[in-house]
């Protein structure tokens, strides 16, 4: 079983602040620093990281080679992506005292799909294999849809939560994993049990797995639900803990571990990300969760 992301791949220029800007203040930043990012190429290398076969799909422009020389590096194939005539995505991070961070993203090259792009890409791809997708492209309602008809597993981080997503057919979509911002966006509830037991009735076959910050994560599907606490720890950017957790969410389905074990093992790799500053580089490999997990 493979996995294959068609996803962002964005530049991150990450600021050190005191604390988040307000409208109409000048602040002056600690550090700057450019890594790797977009939550598609972060979760394909926390795929790969955590030991599981993933493929890369999307777009960059002339000054995204270093994501080739990335894929090459931590074992994500490159083969899907295409270089082209737009500047690669990218994004303005804030990062406070406190670890948590604000976001301002351009799409740039990811926006620039094609349909005959995504026809080709698939064509390799076959029943059963795994789909993981994000909102930062376009094209998405043709992607689920084509995947869908191919028999793909469908595995949905819808972030950023915005209007397109309610083009898209979300009943086809076989492994939604949010946090409780977005899953309250796409039931209308405020609370994790409410929002579980809503997306259990919108979408009753899918696997839901539903991060909750400083609460932990909680899965639910069908009869099954467990929860998995945090690894208490000092972050130090946060940036990357979701895209982490997703990644290893789906190498544990891959290797046929049993859910309580996956959710303890993905929590352990977002809390040793958290650690480190970044996003792909935060990522840890799969034989450092496990030593820790000793």
């Amino acid at each position: 079983m493979k996995v294959l992301t068609i996803g962002s791949m964005n530049i991150d220029h990450v600021y050190s602040v005191d604390h988040i800007v307000q409208p109409g203040e000048t602040l002056t930043t600690g550090s700057m620093n450019i890594y790797l990012g977009g939550k598609g190429i972060n979760q394909s290398m926390a795929v790969a990281k955590a030991g599981a076969e993933v493929y890369h799909s999307g777009m960059i422009g002339k000054d995204g080679t270093l994501f080739l020389e990335a894929c090459k590096e931590y074992g994500v194939n490159s083969d899907y992506i295409r270089k082209i005539n737009e500047k690669t995505g990218h994004t303005i991070i804030q990062v406070d005292k406190n670890a948590q961070n604000c976001i301002l993203l351009y799409g740039g090259a990811n926006q620039c799909l094609t349909e005959e792009f995504v026809d080709e890409v698939l064509s390799h791809f076959e029943k059963d294999d795994i789909l993981l997708l994000q909102n930062e492209v376009n094209l998405l309602p043709y992607i689920i849809d084509k995947a869908y008809e191919m028999g793909m597993q469908i595995a949905l981080n819808p972030s950023p939560f915005d209007d397109k997503l309610h083009a898209c057919d979300l009943s086809k979509i076989s492994i939604f994993l949010l946090n409780e911002i977005e899953g309250g966006q796409i039931t209308g509830e405020t609370e994790p049990a409410a929002i579980l037991d809503k997306l259990q009735e919108l979408y009753p076959e899918a696997r839901i797995v539903l991060t909750l910050g400083k609460d932990g994560a909680v899965y639910a599907h069908k009869d099954e639900r467990y929860e998995q606490p945090i690894f208490k720890v000092q972050a130090v950017d946060t940036t990357a803990a979701g895209d982490t957790f997703t990644g290893y969410f789906l190498a544990g389905l891959i290797d046929g571990m049993a859910v309580p074990d996956i959710l303890r093992m993905s929590a352990k790799a977002s809390s040793i990300a958290v650690t480190r500053p970044g996003a792909v580089q935060s990522i840890p490999y799969r034989s450092e969760v496990e030593e820790a997990l000793k």
